[in-house]
């Protein structure tokens, strides 16, 4: 009690209740006291590893504490909470702000400059590429290193700010050795069980990025486009055929016309030939029940490739591929062979080394100069496939790639994801269905390979054949105990570095894994998989992976698919799915939209246990919007906090004789209550509904302070056994609530414990019901009355401390005898002399005399 102070205040609790958490290792996942409870004694998260580039957003807040609210609660059930920490170092937005924040651009064939000193340090804007220095890609990867070090700092000092209670002993990065090793591993799986293999095949290609993109990083767009309307010739002679397209920059690489097999106005065509228009390219007329007979013209043609239907048909038709879009975007210095006439190539070279913007723009006018274009439409909005972090729209390239197996190709594999999905639980339930979408929607395996730098390299060298080619027949892998490796400087196993790039002698694979392969194995990552197998059957399969919603179909569908293709099982027994965050007009809160809140200046502003009260407010799966400019909801929270101080310092002001035991009814009442409500906010805690939880504590806290502290303290401030019955009922109340509001309130209730309690509040019990001998409805009752009497008082003009001479309160029969067990303590708080209760219709003041003023 000594520590008490005169004033509490919210201001301080967070560095004064951090630092003592971490000296304390309040928060440590006690492995040794886990293998004495077994995996049933341990409560083990799969936490998202947020991505060290740039800095947190209010989102981010948002969703961790629904996370942390339930660990803590689990922590205080007695399990022992494995709640580890990572980053997510490696990808494209990292290396995307290292180019803009240091002003450098990787160049793999540039020396290691050990002396290189970056010409920028700390910009924000997009620098121009040709304005960034090229460096190696050594140079580069250390400037990537060296800036999420200092971004995953800062996000440290937040997070502990914020008060998660994560084991900052037990975290990793996404880009360290031990990381490197295990994706490594992994993959090497893979390849062992042939669920990984390379193909030269259509890829979906980002021009800016240079990389291929996988399906799961894809999302539509609405750009202009117009359809126009051209004529491809038949080849005997006898007219045109009219086909409309929306690219015809693209009819270089054209490779046969197509209509559905129904359609009567093409079937007499079906097996005879058309020259294309410009090119002179003579090319099948094929049958596909793909074509749309009501889509423009009825009759489309194929290029090699404009979308994911043109792959499609070239695969089912087994068509030629004849590509005319680089890696840069810009249409191939050379004609396709078929090409052979002298207009053909002439016309190429019109187009050879443009943009595909220039291109089209070109070709309309040939076409327009040939008399070959007959119409071009009215301009519309149509979806076009981008990269998800990507500026430019994809264009699809042939490249030779690696894949992973993921029941696109295999109904086996497919059927199996869904199996196991149906054992994860997921929170909301209706989440579920778009895991089950996304398999069942899934249209090719998982392209794992990347074209970029900085990231976890393919454990790979390729043999080189005696002209010094790559020989992709002969893949070479190292040894499992050799991990990790760089390719790039490691040798393969019976080779010397001297072989690196000479025929007969090996190559690296210079491409990187997807940053979704590292991160598709969190929880191996954290938990030790293949490292420390003790830990891993400690704390897998994981309790629960907490994400955003956004990302079911990249990171909770490829974590789920590496977990089935290693343990064929789930990666954890719950989903827990948060909302978005939106702004005031209810538009979803994004670094990329500019309209995202970073959360430091809230947090010091009102203060952690208000931001983590405004988060735990809303249910998993529902959008929750913010509005920095009048935060009500925070607010609200702050006022949650100071109360628990000084509704504590009051509490606990009353002392009780020890062996005092709580008999009066209003106090057994109380306690009755504050039983239904321990069981139904440990129910929502169960049900992974911490807002729920919140609610009823909340709730009850308030007629705790507004009502039942009201009606008794006038008895406990007498003393004697009733009083000291108010002083127990008082200070049990306290030590329950706190516990209740504790995984939300985190600090205040910690610092109101502090005060008549040993030890954290976050490690001790989870409050149980008492059984408690009273009838909840007298508290109820009497709640009411006391509102009835203020209202009267009120109504009079009367401040609240006027004595009464005398009053009746009205009640229906069946809450007279209830009524008159808090008469007394009604008579006390009310200051009233005389008071009547008498059976009415229903419960109010009927009658209130104000006593004679004194003097």
């Amino acid at each position: 009690m000594a520590d008490m102070p005169d004033k509490p205040k919210l201001e301080g609790l967070e560095a004064k209740w951090g630092d003592t958490w971490e000296n304390d290792g309040t928060y440590r996942f006690d492995r040794q006291a886990a293998q004495q409870v077994g995996r049933e004694g341990v409560f083990s998260v799969d936490t998202p590893p947020p991505t060290a580039s740039g800095s947190l957003h209010i989102g981010h807040v948002f969703s961790y504490t629904h996370t942390d609210v339930k660990a803590r609660f689990e922590r205080m059930r007695g399990k022992q909470v494995f709640y580890p920490i990572g980053w997510d170092d490696n990808g494209l937005p990292t290396e995307r702000r290292v180019q803009n924040y240091y002003g450098v651009r990787c160049d793999p064939t540039l020396p290691y400059d050990a002396d290189f000193v970056p010409p920028f340090e700390g910009t924000t804007k997009n620098i121009k590429a040709a304005d960034q220095v090229p460096v190696s890609r050594r140079n580069f990867t250390e400037l990537c290193e060296k800036l999420t070090l200092e971004d995953e700092t800062k996000f440290e000092e937040l997070w502990r700010q914020l008060g998660l209670s994560v084991d900052w002993t037990q975290n990793y990065r996404t880009i360290s050795a031990d990381t490197i090793r295990t994706s490594q591993l992994a993959f090497l799986n893979n390849i062992a069980r042939d669920e990984a293999y390379q193909s030269m095949a259509p890829t979906l290609w980002d021009v800016d990025f240079r990389s291929a993109i996988a399906q799961a990083e894809l999302e539509d767009r609405d750009r202009p486009a117009a359809y126009h309307r051209l004529a491809f010739h038949k080849t005997d002679g006898s007219g045109d055929i009219h086909i409309e397209t929306t690219r015809p920059e693209l009819l270089a690489a054209c490779v046969a016309l197509v209509a559905h097999p129904d359609d009567e106005r093409y079937q007499p065509y079906f097996g005879s030939t058309v020259t294309t228009p410009l090119f002179g390219v003579e090319v099948p007329v094929l049958a596909h029940t793909a074509a749309q007979p009501d889509k423009g013209s009825g009759i489309a043609m194929i290029c090699t490739f404009g979308d994911m239907t043109d792959i499609i048909w070239w695969r089912e038709l087994d068509l030629p591929n004849r590509t005319i879009i680089g890696k840069d975007g810009r249409v191939l210095a050379d004609a396709p062979d078929v090409i052979t006439s002298e207009a053909g190539q002439d016309a190429y070279a019109e187009i050879a080394g443009k943009t595909v913007f220039s291109a089209q723009k070109r070709v309309v006018e040939l076409l327009g100069e040939s008399g070959e274009l007959l119409n071009v439409g009215e301009t519309f909005q149509h979806p076009v496939k981008f990269f998800e972090k990507g500026d430019r729209p994809l264009e699809i390239v042939s490249t030779r790639q690696w894949y992973i197996t993921n029941g696109a190709r295999g109904e086996d594999l497919r059927q199996k994801l869904l199996e196991v999905g149906s054992e994860v639980a997921f929170h909301p339930e209706f989440m579920r269905v778009r895991y089950e979408n996304w398999v069942g929607g899934l249209t090719g395996d998982w392209l794992v390979s990347r074209q970029r730098f900085f990231g976890v390299p393919f454990p790979l060298w390729y043999g080189l054949d005696d002209n010094g080619e790559r020989d992709y027949s002969r893949v070479l892998t190292p040894a499992l105990e050799s991990l990790p490796v760089d390719p790039t400087s490691d040798v393969p196993d019976g080779y010397t570095a001297e072989q690196r790039g000479v025929p007969g002698g090996f190559e690296a694979e210079s491409d990187i894994l997807d940053t979704w392969a590292t991160s598709s194995l969190t929880p191996q990552l954290a938990g030790g998989w293949q490292r420390d197998d003790e830990l891993w059957n400690l704390v897998a399969p994981f309790d629960v992976r907490p994400q955003g919603q956004d990302i079911i179909r990249t990171w909770l569908f490829s974590t789920m698919l590496r977990s089935v293709l290693e343990d064929d099982r789930p990666a954890w027994h719950h989903a827990a799915i948060s909302g978005f965050i939106v702004d005031p007009d209810r538009k979803k809160m994004s670094k990329s939209k500019g309209n995202a809140v970073t959360p430091a200046d809230i947090l010091d502003k009102h203060g952690s246990d208000a931001v983590r009260y405004w988060a735990a407010s809303s249910r998993l799966g529902t959008d929750a919007a913010f509005d920095p400019q009048n935060p009500t909801q925070i607010k609200i929270g702050r006022r949650l906090a100071i109360k628990v101080l000084n509704a504590a310092k009051f509490a606990l002001s009353f002392d009780a004789p020890e062996g005092s035991e709580v008999t009066e009814p209003l106090d057994l009442a109380m306690l009755a209550a504050l039983d239904r409500v321990i069981d139904q906010a440990t129910a929502s805690l169960d049900a992974y509904d911490h807002a729920r939880a919140l609610e009823v504590s909340e709730s009850f806290f308030w007629t705790f302070c507004d009502d039942y502290l009201e009606l008794v303290k006038e008895r406990a401030y007498e003393g004697g056994a009733a009083g000291a019955s108010a002083a127990v009922a008082l200070r049990t109340a306290l030590s329950t609530l706190l516990r209740l509001l504790a995984p939300v309130i985190s600090f205040a209730t910690e610092e109101a414990w502090s005060w008549f309690q040993e030890g954290s509040v976050h490690t001790a019990a989870w409050p149980v019901s008492s059984g408690a001998a009273g009838d909840p409805a007298v508290l109820e009752i009497a709640s009411q009355a006391l509102i009835g009497v203020r209202r009267a008082k009120t109504e009079a003009k009367a401040s609240q401390r006027t004595p009464v001479a005398s009053a009746t309160i009205t009640a229906p029969g069946s809450q007279l005898a209830l009524l008159q067990l808090a008469a007394a303590d009604l008579k006390a708080v009310g200051r009233i002399e005389e008071l009547t209760i008498v059976e009415g219709a229903e419960l109010e003041i009927t009658e209130i005399e104000l006593a004679p003023a004194e003097g």
